[in-house]
């Protein structure tokens, strides 16, 4: 494959389900859904994590996270391990950011030549209210949130605008002075929360004919003592108000939109750059948004609307059209950077579990197992994920096991886990996961590094006197924490 230059667009808790080329009946993303119809769409793609900071990690490094051992988001990349930013500039190659990071600061040696208008972690620390496990305590910021969800702007919006104006100045004066293949990383933070969308966007959907969502009521939704503390963590246990569900909706549909039109006018400055027939392109998010599905809200669970995400390639000798079942994750887009670049892995990127997704589209089919992890944020002990071919299996430490057969059940209403059919499933995914990892060990080093950081902070009444902000700050934003 002859090199080329890099656009690198990741969003922010975009669910891959809401997005027109994966089926969405109404969500409006014509910029999103042309990308895929130019190059190759991976439809079961997912996170290592759940979360934002590891996510991120992950995505930098090539790394689970269990390997690289930003655990939460009270623990950011530092740049202690390599990412594929570093090997980019030890090749000569220009590579620039645009937007949020999630990193620990701006001075970090994190494998970019410039950051513009970054957005790292608060005070270099993260929220430690996160890391607060046992027992599970209440994030009333979040239900704030979806309680004041509607049409306006926010810092979040006004954040994408200044990512954007950014992007396209330079795609379009810097770009064409580049004497070698160059990537260009751009961070939007839409769909995120604060679930406020500009009244263009809101507006295009009717919050009275948006449906409540699949299996929210307390008798419909699963009951498992994960998801309960999970729910009770983003103060989402009991039922809220249909009307202001539908407002909700509509604000994440019209924030969707509103993330569409930047990536359009991004790639538009790429094609008036001239730049776009040597540069391929990437999209992707860090996690989903589980937005009601099945009671659950926010991401950090284990469903595809939590840990799927749009995962999609454009451009020279990509595919076009094609649209690939093998599961994939963020831990590709290290080699897949390399590739696109034309700079090789090194030796020491040798144990790395991602694959190139230039050869996953050209039709290589590895057997593979997709592993995501989380390790705060409502769990009182660490929980997995292991995904291959059409199955999903989900350990949690110290509670029951879930199977499903996304074949027969892709909305994942039926746990398998205590079917004696699927008795060997069952243990495949298992043994699978214990391939990887010992998920009882990996649980007591996480919290004996959780329990260091709480007690360094004061201890636990400490952080909950302090309260959670419930999402970091824009640039420019004082955070507001809420006891």
């Amino acid at each position: 494959m002859k090199p080329s230059n890099l656009l690198f667009l990741l969003s922010d808790q975009h669910a891959r389900r809401f997005t027109g080329c994966y089926g969405h009946p109404i969500v409006q993303t014509p910029n999103i859904d042309a990308l895929a119809r130019s190059g190759t769409t991976f439809r079961n793609a997912y996170t290592p994590a759940p979360i934002c900071v590891p996510a991120r990690a992950s995505l930098a490094t090539g790394r689970h996270v269990y390997d690289h051992a930003c655990w939460d988001n009270a623990r950011p990349y530092t740049g202690a391990q390599p990412s594929w930013g570093h090997r980019l500039q030890a090749n000569g190659h220009a590579v620039l950011s645009i937007g949020k990071l999630h990193y620990r600061n701006d001075t970090d040696d994190v494998g970019f030549d410039e950051q513009r208008h970054p957005m790292h972690v608060i005070d270099g620390e993260g929220m430690l209210f996160t890391i607060l496990r046992d027992p599970v305590p209440v994030q009333k910021k979040f239900r704030m949130m979806v309680q004041g969800a509607g049409p306006g702007e926010s810092s979040y919006t006004r954040y994408d605008a200044d990512i954007t104006r950014e992007a396209v100045a330079w795609l379009r004066k810097e770009a064409p002075h580049q004497d070698r293949p160059w990537v260009l990383f751009v961070s939007l933070v839409c769909p995120h929360p604060p679930f406020v969308a500009p009244p263009e966007f809101f507006h295009r959907y009717d919050p009275a004919s948006l449906p409540m969502p699949m299996a929210y009521s307390l008798e419909e939704r699963p009951h498992h003592p994960v998801l309960e503390d999970l729910r009770r963590f983003f103060g989402v246990d009991e039922p809220i108000d249909a009307a202001i569900m539908q407002r909700v909706q509509a604000a994440y549909l019209g924030m969707i939109t509103y993330l569409d039109e930047n990536i359009g006018q991004i790639l538009s400055a790429l094609a008036d750059s001239g730049q776009a027939a040597n540069t391929r392109i990437l999209y992707t998010s860090d996690h989903g948004e589980s937005m009601g599905q099945k009671g659950m809200f926010s991401k950090c669970n284990f469903y595809d609307e939590s840990v799927g995400i749009p995962m999609i390639i454009a451009g020279p000798e990509v595919p076009v059209g094609r649209v690939v079942d093998t599961p994939t994750s963020l831990v590709d887009c290290f080699p897949t950077v390399l590739d696109a670049v034309g700079v090789p892995l090194t030796v020491e990127d040798a144990d790395l579990p991602g694959r190139s997704l230039f050869d996953l589209a050209a039709g290589v089919r590895p057997a593979r197992y997709i592993l995501s992890e989380h390790h705060s944020v409502g769990f009182r002990h660490s929980g997995f994920m292991v995904r291959w071919d059409s199955f999903k299996y989900v350990y949690y430490v110290n509670a029951a096991p879930q199977l499903f057969d996304l074949a027969t059940d892709p909305e994942e209403l039926t746990n398998l886990a205590q079917d004696l059919d699927y008795a060997a499933v069952l243990s495949r995914g298992h043994e699978a996961l214990c391939g990887m990892l010992d998920p009882g060990s990996i649980d007591a080093i996480v919290k004996a590094d959780q329990s260091r950081r709480i007690h360094a902070a004061g201890g636990v009444q400490a952080i909950l006197d302090k309260g959670s902000t419930g999402y970091t700050p824009a640039p420019g934003e004082i955070p507001v924490f809420v006891r």
